[in-house]
């Protein structure tokens, strides 16, 4: 049989590249990291036999040295994906890190009273490199010192072992160059949103939002909500308060369940189809409520519950019932005898470029807008479709989709239609309401997005002169992404006949919108 020194088969082994037993993980390989020792939080187990790596095979020229440290030692790792990388090129540091978790497995085996495994030509062997690697050494302790100090520091001074804090502060300048009952009057408006995001369990999350702001809407002409911005979701005068609250956690393997207490809406858990131009109600990406996704998924909103089901990667049934005015015991109100959402949509992923929803939501409004997100005033729409009647019993059929062409080009587009019933007379409304836009990632740089799109926010169709008229949103904005947390996104929105009537000016709408997230 043919044999190596220790001394061979250790450094045949360090020169292939391996990551060790005793480092917390396997090394980073990004080429943009300036120190390649600084590890990754990704690794897998010790191994315990040199066939568990998948790409080492018997004939490799140092498949016994590798064998030898595994099967005697136990001194050898992988990568997370279950690979040795034998042809990695490794630095001095990387080699140090490996002899020190050697020079840890030895010690451990003669404190334990196993020396007996220990050869005494492979200590004389161990003695020797660590003298040679005496500097590299010295250096990996200290980072490491520092490291459990900093660790020490952070676990000591941190908000919570739960809880973590994330924010977005909204600067926004605008302006209604035509089309605004106000007139031309260009505002500087703001809103601040603190989110503490805590899991109990590793898998479920809770929510808590806190929002303060004075970004009030810019009015058009019949009280249409047309042209809504996402920021201008924010109260008054700056005054801050609890405007979310929500928990998600799996139920088995194939369910993600959802439960609102404040301010639920369908778009918190249900896939919208517009991977690239949904904001929600954030402001990193369309400028308008709009343009981020479907106006079904602003009919009805409050409190409530809802699910995920997966039936496969592919294939994802969703199933949701929210209440607007769920914490009043008043008669016509409560979570089950006041106004209402309920939506069911099934969703079509084939690859990770495509995909198509079909969404139904049958809804009851007695107060306010039919797409309020149970605030009870309007955020999309014109009048005429958000009050076509004081009470109604709605019926929305709905159908969303995207398709990538490119990692730089996709297209996204939906159509819906919402069939409102007057419950306190006779007749019924046709709302409209239909979108294609086309979005751009990267857009210069990484990080950065441009977006188009052209549609009609809901309108009711056949309604009496002088509003009877074809009302068009246009929206194109460019998000420039300044740093990791700063984005500049100027845009303009025009809104051809406001409140569905040609005799309004056209609402031309200039925005500059600087997000801070943190």
């Amino acid at each position: 049989m043919f044999n190596r020194s220790f001394h061979n088969l250790f450094m045949e082994s360090m020169i292939l590249g391996v990551t060790l037993l005793g480092t917390t993980s396997a090394y980073a390989e990004d080429k943009n990291l300036s120190n390649p020792i600084i590890p990754k939080t990704n690794s897998i187990s010790q191994v315990t036999s040199v066939s568990q790596f998948s790409d080492v095979q018997p004939n490799d020229w140092a498949f016994l040295a590798l064998q030898s440290l595994v099967e005697r030692y136990g001194c050898i790792a992988g990568f997370p994906n279950g690979t040795y990388r034998g042809n990695r090129a490794i630095t001095r540091y990387e080699f140090a890190a490996g002899l020190n978790a050697c020079l840890s497995r030895m010690n451990e085996l003669i404190t334990t009273a196993t020396s007996d495994l220990v050869a005494k030509e492979d200590l004389i062997t161990l003695e020797r490199l660590q003298a040679e690697f005496a500097t590299e050494l010295v250096t990996l302790r200290g980072r490491v010192d520092n490291l459990e100090a900093q660790t020490a520091e952070l676990e000591a001074n941190q908000f919570s072992t739960t809880t973590k804090l994330v924010g977005e502060a909204v600067f926004a300048i605008t302006d209604t160059f035509s089309g605004s009952v106000n007139g031309s009057n260009t505002v500087f408006q703001d809103r601040v949103r603190l989110k503490f995001l805590t899991s109990f369990t590793g898998k479920d999350t809770l929510y808590v939002r806190l929002t303060g702001g004075n970004a009030t809407t810019l009015k058009l002409p019949n009280g249409t909500a047309e042209g809504l911005q996402t920021f201008n979701l924010s109260p008054a005068n700056n005054n801050d308060f609890l405007d979310w609250l929500a928990y998600y956690f799996p139920i088995g393997d194939k369910i993600n369940a959802y439960v609102g207490a404040v301010n639920g809406v369908f778009f918190d858990f249900i896939p919208t189809l517009s991977p690239y131009l949904d904001s929600a109600t954030g402001a990193g990406r369309a400028l308008t409520e709009f343009a981020s996704s479907s106006p079904i998924y602003r009919i009805g909103g409050g409190a409530g519950a809802g699910i995920n089901y997966k039936f496969s990667d592919k294939v994802v049934l969703s199933l949701g019932y929210l209440a607007g005015d769920h914490a009043s015991p008043e008669v016509g109100s409560g979570l089950f005898n006041g106004q209402y959402g309920a939506i069911a949509q099934l969703a079509w992923n084939p690859n990770k470029n495509s995909g198509i929803g079909l969404t139904y939501v049958n809804a009851y409004q007695n107060r306010g807008a039919i797409f309020d997100i149970g605030s009870g005033g309007a955020i999309v729409g014109t009048a005429q479709a958000n009050t076509p009647f004081d009470e109604v019993m709605t019926n929305s059929y709905g159908v969303e989709a995207f398709y990538r062409f490119s990692p730089k080009v996709a297209v996204n587009g939906f159509f819906g239609y919402t069939n409102a019933k007057n419950l306190t007379g006779s007749g019924s409304a046709d709302i409209w309401y239909y979108a294609l836009g086309l979005a751009f990632p990267d857009l210069g740089k990484q990080g950065n997005l441009g977006g188009i799109l052209v549609g009609a926010e809901p309108y009711r169709g056949g309604n009496p002169a002088p509003a009877n008229d074809l009302s068009l949103h246009i929206e194109g904005f460019y998000k420039y992404q300044l740093t990791d947390n700063i984005a500049i996104t100027p845009g303009v929105i025009w809104i051809t006949a406001p409140g569905q009537n040609d005799d309004n000016q056209d609402a031309v709408i200039g925005t500059v919108r600087t997000t801070f997230t943190f």
